[in-house]
């Protein structure tokens, strides 16, 4: 977590003309538990687009110097210490959250996570980085709002009805997006093992012990979300599906399709680990009969998500669904646009606005590489392989506001008081231009990805950064 002033939040609330939205900041040196970007813009500063066996000693130490400083800002410096609680987030997303997390976490079970730090030298990584970030999102003002979970928040931000003119008399919130799921799933790619779930999924004790939810189990606890939900006031929802794990770079799809036109490779490794260095024995990885299985589980979810939408509707509810998982299969790069034979009878490639349409080359969902010159792939996705990068954000705060533009949400000019006329567009230009990764990322990233591939080998940049 770095800039949230462009999460997909912030991206829509200034497109509403909206100033006031509040969201978490996590600042500091490098990012809470660490900014990839800077990671590799500091390695690139010092030994340049390539990294010689000879400098690997001096790269260790300045890798480890940079953590160990980001470490430090949050485990005893200025990080550690909490902003004054004033009003509740507008923004209650935690990263690495699944539901039960949503469902049970507050801002008193995540301090007691917090131990004294240990400072260790070897893996110098933030300790409770995850307890930290929610602290910053979950309110803590009073007793009562130190015991509140993220759906206790929205629905004592729903009770807060306007008594200004113009004010909604029934809905405190006027737009909720529901963004839950995809932590339920995501652990298969990023620690590449498939441990189903079973007996204590829902006790947040013993659920990291799994890293895929079977779709019993994630469906019992979607209802309580729905539950949740439905106890909110907010005149418009809009639920996000789950995308699908294999779509995601973290994992890289190796060796040659079995079949012609097949949706999944072989197996799925890590991304710096070509086809010709990888060991089916030596080196991690999930088989395409456990992708298919993963993916297929995401299927259940995301039919349960919109069954839950629909029954909703039949209700009265003003519930809508955001098919984010549908969204990017039409941009899946390797599955789908790479391979016409492939692709299903429902599929279409995504169009692109044509800012980014226009650029060279057109940002896809690979894993991002430069060489020196500029970016040669990628631009979708941020360097850890899973979250978006700044237009990536920008693809889905778009969708979002093309929802609520037909729920009826009015949008307004940067005034805050003249509605927008016709159709309401993300702007993009302002995003590329604030998108480093995209526009400059750095040299160091190269198309065999060996210098990721030695930090996570050597500083554990990758396993320790990603919470799951």
């Amino acid at each position: 977590m770095y800039q949230t002033d462009l999460s997909y939040s912030a991206i829509i609330a200034d497109e509403l003309g909206w100033d006031g939205l509040r969201y978490p900041r996590y600042g500091g040196p490098g990012g809470l538990p660490l900014n990839l970007e800077l990671l590799m813009r500091e390695l690139d500063q010092h030994f340049g687009a390539t990294l010689d066996w000879w400098e690997l000693p001096m790269a260790l130490f300045r890798g480890r110097q940079f953590m160990d400083q980001v470490e430090d800002y949050w485990e005893r410096g200025a990080g550690a210490v909490l902003p004054a609680p004033s009003a509740t987030n507008h923004v209650l997303a935690v990263y690495g959250w699944g539901l039960r997390d949503a469902l049970d976490r507050t801002a008193d079970s995540c301090a007691a996570e917090i131990g004294a730090p240990t400072d260790d030298l070897v893996h110098q990584i933030v300790q409770n980085h995850g307890a930290r970030a929610a602290l910053r999102v979950l309110p803590r003002a009073t007793e009562a709002d130190r015991s509140s979970t993220v759906f206790d928040a929205a629905a004592a931000l729903g009770a807060q009805l306007g008594t200004e003119p113009g004010d909604d008399p029934d809905h405190g919130i006027e737009t909720l997006v529901v963004f839950l799921g995809a932590n339920n799933a995501l652990g298969a790619v990023t620690e590449l093992r498939v441990v189903w779930s079973g007996p204590g999924y829902d006790d947040l004790a013993r659920k990291d012990a799994f890293t895929v939810w079977r779709p019993s189990d994630f469906i019992a606890e979607l209802a309580h979300v729905v539950t949740k939900v439905q106890d909110i006031r907010a005149r418009h929802v809009i639920w996000c599906t789950v995308p699908h794990v294999t779509i995601a770079p973290i994992a890289r799809g190796v060796a040659s399709k079995v079949a012609p036109g097949s949706r999944y490779f072989p197996y799925y490794t890590h991304p710096w680990i070509s086809d010709d260095d990888f060991d089916a024995g030596r080196d991690p990885a999930i088989t395409e009969e456990q992708a298919r299985a993963v993916d297929s589980a995401i299927d259940h979810y995301n039919d349960a998500i919109t069954a839950a939408v629909a029954d909703a509707r039949r209700q009265g509810r003003d519930w809508y669904l955001l098919d984010i998982a549908g969204v990017l299969d039409r941009l899946a790069c390797r599955r789908y646009l790479d391979d016409p034979q492939a692709r299903p009878s429902w599929w279409r490639p995504y169009p692109l606005p044509p800012e980014l349409a226009a650029l060279a080359p057109v940002p896809d969902s690979r894993f991002l590489t430069s060489d020196g010159t500029g970016r040669r792939s990628g631009g979708l996705f941020s360097l850890d392989g899973i979250h978006p990068t700044t237009v990536g954000y920008g693809l889905i705060a778009q969708e979002l506001i093309d929802i609520m533009v037909r729920a009826g949400v009015t949008f307004y000019q940067p005034d805050g008081q003249t509605p927008r006329i016709g159709p309401v567009r993300v702007d993009f230009t302002r995003l590329i231009r604030r998108d480093t990764l995209l526009t400059h990322p750095p040299a160091n990233v190269t198309d065999g990805l060996r210098v990721l591939g030695w930090a996570d080998e050597v500083l554990d940049a990758f396993r320790r950064v990603i919470p799951f």
